[in-house]
């Protein structure tokens, strides 16, 4: 490649819905197509590896994959990483984002039929991670890391509803609704809100959705029983991060779960911004004056409780 850095930093929104008259996933900065049979010849200004073929032609980045359809899940965010962007062949979330979104979408025929596969497959390994050990975990671990907070998160709640601060695509908030919760899920990305009410339907589960600033939730004091910020802090600057838990107090009506991971350094491939610690949980603890708990599993946790 004449350029292996590549960052995205123009062009259009990504569409999560956009029709791939081709087959072939566009959006100006990226296009993505998914292989089958023997993969061409490798030409010299190719990264290949063993999942993906990327090049430039002029300022467009194509990238070819070879994903199996029983792979597209949420392991994929750990497959471009351990694959392209860990190595420093690519760089930033939003080109992150766009090559995610053109791999999946290109992996089935459809719109619906791509993202439910997506859903489906993550869910499902989702279930088993949290039901026991894994006998055939992903080398790339996405889910296996994240299934054990959402199992956290679970058992933490108090009976009634839940209101989910940016739920990003919506795993947990739907593994709580299929199980009988009344939910509502909330994004500040109107395309994710969109993805997750449009498969929602799909996977016979009924939700609320709802585009929002986790920081400006546009609901009355205590609308939900619990009020979930799961894995969100990490990825906003300090005062915005103060300002989501002020509005997570504001909305529970009897308790706020808080999940961070407790990294030494941000990683920027996932899209964070700053370290959360122990001593920042605690922090936002005392400042409540509410009943509190910290603690770590998976990553650091705070739990406050109105009385």
């Amino acid at each position: 490649m004449t350029d292996p850095v590549a960052r995205a930093d123009r062009s259009a929104p990504i569409d999560a819905f956009v029709d791939l008259p081709d087959g072939v996933y566009r959006d100006g900065t990226v296009e993505v197509r998914g292989l089958t049979g023997i993969r061409p010849r490798r030409s010299l200004h190719m990264v290949r590896t063993p999942h993906f073929d990327v090049t430039h032609v002029g300022d467009v980045l194509h990238v070819d994959h070879c994903v199996p359809a029983a792979e597209i899940d949420d392991d994929l965010s750990g497959l471009l990483a351990d694959e392209l962007f860990g190595p420093g062949w690519l760089r930033g979330p939003e080109l992150f984002e766009r090559i995610f979104t053109g791999v999946v979408r290109t992996a089935a025929a459809g719109v619906r039929e791509s993202w439910a596969l997506f859903y489906r497959n993550t869910l499902a390994r989702i279930a088993e991670a949290t039901a026991g050990p894994r006998t055939n975990s992903s080398a790339h671990g996405t889910i296996a890391e994240y299934a054990p907070v959402y199992a956290r998160a679970e058992q933490c709640l108090v009976p009634g509803t839940v209101l989910e601060l940016g739920c990003c695509f919506g795993f947990l908030s739907l593994r709580l609704a299929a199980a009988g919760r009344t939910v509502t899920a909330s994004d500040l990305s109107p395309g994710t809100v969109r993805l997750l009410a449009a498969v929602a339907p799909e996977l016979g589960v009924r939700l609320t959705t709802r585009v929002a600033d986790a920081a400006r939730y546009p609901g009355p004091d205590g609308c939900a029983d619990n009020v979930l910020v799961i894995h969100l802090l990490e990825h906003l600057d300090a005062e915005h991060g103060d300002r989501v838990v002020t509005e997570a107090v504001r909305l529970a009506r009897r308790r706020v779960v808080i999940a961070v991971p407790l990294e030494d350094e941000a990683d920027e491939t996932w899209g964070h911004v700053r370290t959360v610690s122990i001593a920042d949980l605690d922090q936002w603890g005392r400042r409540t004056g509410l009943p509190y708990v910290v603690g770590e599993h998976h990553g650091g946790w705070l739990v406050i409780d109105r009385p």
